[in-house]
Formats: structure tokens, C-alpha cells, sequence
């Protein structure tokens, strides 16, 4: 499974329908173990993003489709970025080169 940090943007469609975001966050979560991942945490928020979610998805595929998916709904626009644990991390540049200075 990979981790994925999923930022929202209500769009005009979904400030009109605010009053719905805890309905429409059952649908998100029911698709999203549809798609076969785990929504880990979401939260609503303030400043430059209205919310965002914590998610485990297969692969990077199902990511963009669960993403298409919110966006052709029409209440969000979303922003995703693959997370990565400092371990997970670590692995990856663990045979970095790093030149000498």
C-alpha cells in the first residue's frame, strides 16, 4: 500500500451544498474501500486548503482514479502528493552519492 496526502477544495457546487460534507465524506470512504485503500484520517480545515485526507491506496493508479472520481462529483478540487515515512524515505536515498564539496 502507498500513503497519500489528499488536500480538497470545496468548489462553488460544494459551498452550496456545505451542509452535506458528512454524507459526501461516507461516499469518498465507501469508494475509497471500493478502490480497495484505507482513508487513514480526514480533516475539515482552515487557510489555504478546506480539507484534506490521509489515505492507503494500492498504487498510484487508484490514487488518480479515486482523485478523477471526487473531481467529476463536482463539490472539490483535489491536490495529491505520494507521503512517504522518514523510514520508507530512507530506503530510497540510501544509495545516494553525494558529491564532494
Amino acid at each position: 500500500m502507498m500513503t497519500f496526502i489528499c488536500y480538497l477544495n470545496f468548489t462553488e457546487q460544494g459551498v452550496k451544498a456545505i451542509k452535506d460534507v458528512p454524507k459526501r465524506h461516507e461516499a469518498a470512504k465507501a469508494l475509497v474501500q471500493k478502490l480497495g485503500g484505507r482513508v487513514i484520517c480526514t480533516y475539515v480545515t482552515t487557510g489555504q486548503y478546506d480539507a484534506i485526507q490521509v489515505l492507503e491506496m494500492p498504487n498510484g493508479d487508484t490514487m488518480a482514479k479515486f482523485s478523477a472520481t471526487m473531481a467529476a462529483r463536482g463539490f472539490v478540487r483535489t491536490t495529491t502528493v505520494r507521503a512517504f515515512t522518514p523510514e520508507e524515505f530512507g530506503k530510497l536515498v540510501a544509495d545516494i552519492k553525494v558529491a564532494a564539496r
